[in-house]
Order: C-alpha cells, then sequence, then structure tokens
C-alpha cells in the first residue's frame, strides 16, 4: 500500500475517503456555525474572509471533494480519494523538509483514540532522523469549556504526542485522552516553550485546534481534517495552515496505518 494506487484503493475500503462516515448534515451545520463565528468550529483561526456558507461550501468542493450543490441536505458526505493522495504527497513533503533541516518538531491531536498511532510513527520516525520532538507543558493543567462545561484537563504526551486527559473524576473510557477541538493546548504548550527558553517547533503536525492554534499564531502547521473541519481548509486558503489532508478522521486507528507508512516513503524515512 506504500504506491499512489494502493493507498487510494485503502481509503475507498475502509472509507476514510469516498463515501465516508460523516454525514452531509454534520457537514452544513459546520459551515453554518463557521460563518456565525462560533469560536467551537472556528478552532484557533481568525478568518480574514467573509466565510459566508455558500462559499465555505465552494471551499470544501474544491479542497474534499464534498458536493458543491447546497441541495443536498443529507446522506453520508463524500472524500475525494485523489484529493486525500495529493495533499498526503504535499504533507510528506513538509515532513520531508522538516528531517533534511532537522528541525525541531511538535505533534498534537484532539482525536488520540484514533490519531494517536498515525503521528506517533511520524514521531518516531522524525527523532530517528535527529528532528528534536517537543513535549513542553508537560502536566500544566487547561481549562476547556465542553458540552458538559468548564472542565479542568492535563496535557501530556504519549510517544511523542500531546494530547489531553481530564483530572480525577472525568469520563470513563476515555483513553488515551479525551476527544477535543480546543485550541488552548498548543496556546499553553507554545507559552510554556517560549517561556523555558527551549527551542520552538519549526513545524506543527496534528488536528483540530493544535493545527489551527499554532497556524494562527505563524507557526507552520499541517494536519488532517475531516468535512466537518472547515477551519482547516480556510486556515490553508488564507495561508496560516501550509496543508490539511481531506480524510475520515474518526475511524477504527489502524486504519491509519498505511498513510503512515505511505507519508513516510514519500518523505524518504521509511525503514
Amino acid at each position: 500500500m506504500w504506491d499512489a494506487g494502493g493507498l487510494r484503493a485503502h481509503l475507498l475500503a475502509v472509507r476514510l475517503a469516498g463515501e465516508v462516515r460523516t454525514s452531509r448534515e454534520d457537514s452544513l451545520r459546520s459551515y453554518r456555525l463557521f460563518a456565525a463565528r462560533d469560536p467551537r468550529v472556528l478552532i484557533g483561526i481568525d478568518p480574514e474572509g467573509a466565510w459566508q456558507q455558500r462559499e465555505l461550501l465552494a471551499l470544501m468542493a474544491e479542497k474534499c471533494g464534498v458536493s458543491a450543490d447546497p441541495r443536498i441536505t443529507s446522506g453520508p458526505d463524500v472524500i475525494d480519494p485523489e484529493r486525500t493522495v495529493a495533499a498526503l504527497d504535499a504533507f510528506a513533503g513538509r515532513i520531508g523538509e522538516a528531517a533534511r533541516r532537522r528541525a525541531p518538531v511538535l505533534f498534537g491531536t484532539g482525536h488520540p483514540q484514533r490519531l494517536l498511532g498515525f503521528y506517533a510513527g511520524l514521531a518516531d520516525a522524525l527523532s530517528a532522523a535527529g528532528c528534536e520532538v517537543l513535549t513542553p507543558a508537560q502536566g500544566r493543567c487547561v481549562d476547556i469549556l465542553t458540552r458538559f462545561g468548564l472542565r479542568t484537563h492535563h496535557l501530556e504526551y504519549v510517544r511523542g504526542v500531546g494530547l489531553v486527559r481530564e483530572t480525577e473524576g472525568g469520563r470513563p473510557g476515555c483513553e488515551p485522552g479525551v476527544h477535543s477541538h480546543s485550541p488552548l493546548p498548543v496556546r499553553v504548550v507554545l507559552e510554556a516553550a517560549a517561556e523555558g527558553g527551549g527551542p520552538l517547533p519549526e513545524l506543527v503536525v496534528g488536528d483540530h485546534g493544535w493545527v489551527c492554534g499554532a497556524g494562527q499564531l505563524g507557526f507552520e502547521a499541517i494536519g488532517l481534517a475531516d468535512t466537518d473541519d472547515p477551519a482547516l481548509f480556510v486556515g490553508e486558503a488564507e495561508g496560516r495552515v501550509s496543508v490539511a489532508v481531506p480524510v475520515d478522521d474518526a475511524v477504527r486507528s489502524a486504519y491509519y496505518r498505511p498513510l503512515t507508512r505511505y507519508v513516510l516513503k514519500r518523505a524518504r524515512l521509511s525503514q
């Protein structure tokens, strides 16, 4: 599955692309909320453009391959696997460039149950190539507003990948971390790195608020995004996110392993 054809077949077979599990209703709801500047959907991006719902739909059709027809309002959404492969090629180019420069890199995910392994594989390869994989603010508290109210979380790193966990008394079954869209964790991490006088990342790799929050602050950021995550694609269109890869971000974690292998081969980092 290390070639583009094999990867494309895998994307379709496990519904990482093609007809995905994310619903059209969820995607359109996110576009409406983004147009209304709801911070739950902006996830760290402060858009320069007006980005009304029709503009967002056109952008997502261009970047992801969703239908541009606003009359289609239900059913599963669609990601064009050709766009996913092309974006992964660009993503791999950034990973490879960081490896050649031995640049300090920061990894973080708001989808640890699904995407931790994908990022950890990249972190392992970059570390072996001589890059410093940064882990500032380990254990730091972050108060994040959730649908259950304000909750205190702790920043942790698992295999070099930043994530947040709830404090004691949190909901069970949330290992290895909780699902979060918030940009607050990456802001805390970057502030801690600056205050500590240590290296700042030359590349931030992740999803959700980790990418958008870092990109908004001027750091090079790349990551994965689903059809209901317009913020990363707006960030890419406006030049604050370097690469946004369209992919379903909530399938089985094992299904992302071929993506890791593909990226590492394209970045010339495969073993």
